[in-house]
């Protein structure tokens, strides 16, 4: 089992910026890809950013040319940096891994507790 622990979330004004973390730990054998995903309230979880082992990235079109996702990964770690926040990105943000516990287990998908990001406008 692997376990995501996210940081950095909070009240932004419009414009602003925040920068999130969320590091893996426990039964990690290799991580494939990382991602975030939010969702708003009524609303259902969407992709906002994944990226590979590789640093392949992937962006929702919604945050192309705002946010910045990022990895390390010796540390199990993925980022991810949000510029030019707007009031439409208020959401709980998740932090997802796809990863292998061993060389004989099968893909696996782990998400984090979530964390809230408001912007006020």
């Amino acid at each position: 089992q692997v376990q995501l622990v996210e940081s950095g979330g909070g009240l932004v004004q419009a414009g602003g910026s925040l920068r999130l973390s969320c590091a893996a730990s426990g039964s990690i054998f290799s991580i494939n890809t990382m991602g975030w995903y939010r969702q708003a309230p009524g609303k259902q979880r969407e992709l906002v950013a994944t990226i590979t082992s590789g640093g392949s990235t992937n962006y929702a079109d919604s945050v192309k040319g705002r946010f910045t996702i990022s990895r390390d990964n010796a540390k199990n770690t993925v980022y991810l940096q949000m510029n030019s926040l707007k009031p439409e990105d208020t959401a709980v943000y998740y932090c997802n891994a796809v990863y292998l516990s061993s060389l004989l287990s099968g893909v696996r998908s782990s998400w984090g507790q979530g964390t809230q990001i408001t912007v006020s406008s």
